[in-house]
């Protein structure tokens, strides 16, 4: 599966942004998606992650309350709305595809979005 992100930005704290995932080939539907980001001079962190069929979700503890992850799999699509963003939240976000119940282990995702930076800043 290929994966492109796009809709990240710079954006004030308090701000909102919803970034877009991609996906291409016929596996897309089956598999599960998540989000991570990775700050500078940080490792790679979970954010959220939603099942194949979108029932099933969950959040990093620092996503909760303020993230939604959401998927339509009709246009092979993954979204990741982030709302009251902080400038903690600063980072690269990529979305990437695993099997169902992966949730934030993140060696067992297989595919990685090259992914789309996301700066909160006054």
């Amino acid at each position: 599966v290929q994966l492109i992100e796009s809709g990240g930005g710079l954006v004030q704290p308090g701000g909102s942004l919803r970034l877009s995932c991609r996906g291409s080939g016929r596996t897309f539907s089956s598999l599960a998606m998540g989000w991570f980001r990775q700050a500078p001079g940080k490792e790679r962190e979970f954010v959220a992650y939603i099942g194949w069929s979108g029932s099933s979700t969950d959040y990093a503890d620092s996503a909760k309350g303020r993230f939604t992850i959401s998927r339509d799999n009709a246009e092979k699509m993954v979204y990741l709305q982030l709302n009251n963003l902080k400038p903690e939240d600063t980072g690269i976000y990529s979305c990437a595809a695993g099997p169902e119940g992966a949730r934030n282990n993140i060696y067992q995702y297989d595919d990685w979005g090259q992914g789309t930076q996301v700066t909160v800043s006054s």
